[in-house]
């Protein structure tokens, strides 16, 4: 794994967190940032994948 999928990793399920904490309490803005990092997290594990898909191939 590289680091662009472990900070994604990390962030989605960061995200996840705050997003369920944010629902529980009734906190939208909370819910929000979570929702947003999640998302973040996504794309950043994608980017990760798909870098080391590449440097798999070329080898």
């Amino acid at each position: 794994m590289n680091k662009d999928q472990v900070k994604g990793r990390t962030n989605t399920v960061t995200g996840k967190i705050k997003e369920a904490v944010g629902k529980a309490t009734g906190d939208k803005d909370l819910e929000v940032k979570g929702t947003a990092e999640k998302t973040g997290g996504k794309v950043r594990s994608t980017y990760g994948d798909v870098k080391s898909d590449i440097k798999k191939a070329t080898r």
